[in-house]
């Protein structure tokens, strides 16, 4: 058998192998979503990438059995986090490889010889230079397709990370994605909806959609929002401004304004609960568009009716935990997304280890359907 090379990524045609590796992986899988290339190009670009612009560096490797590739994974020092936070981790994400622990075992020597070169002291992954993009390695939940910024692995990944001869461990607790559905009119349903009616009345708690006309001002609201909301959680990473404003205007291209909710009581915002359709269906159907005609194809079946929604947070400020605004917002959210047509919803991704969120959307009716996992690896 050929040897493993593994070697960075330097000219045109290597990027390209890099960039579209994953389709070798994953091309008979059907219920896999390719991402997009042109927007897995900007994020590997240090001239355009976010990440990038806020002074991480990255690097980027090919593992190579003669001829062919393997496998490939990413390298990344996020210095903005590591300086908030007092640590010195090393991001690693594009993970993606043959089922070959050779293969994978020769990507995670790399890395670490990468980390080590920087007096990086663990490894921390896999995430795609975003923590919020492809978390994670899927644990459960291999039946259905992913939702948006989710992601989906093969079952022998968790493998590679767990029993290989790189013994990684769970970072944290595991993330998971519920789901939920809108037509549901069982009995705790209705008894949800007339609790949120009563605090409806009460008149203190006001639940509006977004005003994508001042898009920048709303992502300063969410800004007050998220990190005061989610600092309670071990191991939290807290987020950049400039990264948050960019998810935010990709929002602002794809979702209705009125499923973008935002809770406020005397004025002040305390609360954030985004609804996005869940257009992934669409992006199978043009396979990753990677030729231009591909992106025409894209709008006209996103413009087409989609019937799920996904919901990637469910924010509160702790002082209002116990006040009635997550109801309020959930009951908001299914009324407003039921008159829409849509008929159920992805609740993606929340920790386990959150004391309040996964406990709410059981009372809810809502479903864990996948689970993704993130690892961690010791240096010193």
């Amino acid at each position: 058998m050929k040897a493993i090379e593994v070697r960075p990524v330097r000219t045109k045609s290597e990027r390209n192998t890099f960039l579209r590796f994953p389709w070798r992986i994953y091309k008979d899988d059907p219920l896999w979503v390719p991402p997009l290339l042109s927007d897995r190009a900007e994020t590997t670009d240090p001239s355009r990438g976010v990440f990038f612009q806020r002074g991480g560096e990255a690097e980027f490797f090919i593992a190579w059995r003669g001829e062919e590739p393997a496998g490939t994974i990413c390298a990344a020092e996020d210095k903005w986090t590591n300086d908030r936070r007092g640590r010195r981790e090393c991001m690693f994400g594009f993970f993606d490889c043959v089922d070959d622990a050779d293969v994978a075992a020769a990507l995670f020597k790399t890395v670490v010889q990468w980390a080590r070169s920087r007096n990086l002291a663990k490894l921390f992954g896999p995430f795609n230079l975003d923590y919020e993009d492809s978390y994670g390695v899927l644990i459960e939940g291999r039946d259905r397709p992913p939702a948006l910024l989710c992601g989906h692995t093969p079952p022998y990944y968790q493998r590679f990370f767990e029993k290989g001869p790189f013994q990684f461990y769970k970072a944290r607790g595991d993330n998971l994605a519920f789901e939920i559905d809108f037509t549901d009119d069982s009995p705790d349903r209705q008894k949800l909806h007339l609790l949120a009616d009563r605090l409806r009345q009460r008149g203190w708690i006001h639940v509006r959609g977004a005003d994508f006309s001042h898009w920048q001002e709303e992502a300063d609201r969410v800004y007050g929002i998220i990190n005061e909301a989610l600092k309670h959680l071990d191991d939290f990473i807290g987020w950049n401004r400039e990264a948050l404003h960019d998810t935010v205007k990709t929002f602002v291209r794809i979702a209705d304004p009125e499923l973008i909710l935002f809770a406020e009581i005397d004025g002040k915002p305390v609360g954030w609960f985004p609804g996005v359709p869940n257009f992934y269906h669409a992006l199978q159907a043009v396979n990753g568009a990677r030729y231009p005609w591909d992106m025409l194809r894209l709008a006209i079946l996103v413009r087409r009716k989609i019937t799920a929604l996904t919901i990637k947070s469910v924010l509160v400020l702790p002082e209002y935990w116990q006040t009635g605004v997550a109801v309020l917002m959930f009951d908001e959210m299914i009324q407003r997304a039921r008159r829409k047509g849509y008929i159920r919803g992805d609740l993606s991704l929340t920790s386990e280890d959150n004391p309040y969120t996964p406990d709410l959307a059981h009372r809810l009716g809502a479903q864990i359907y996948k689970r993704y996992r993130t690892y961690r690896l010791d240096l010193e």
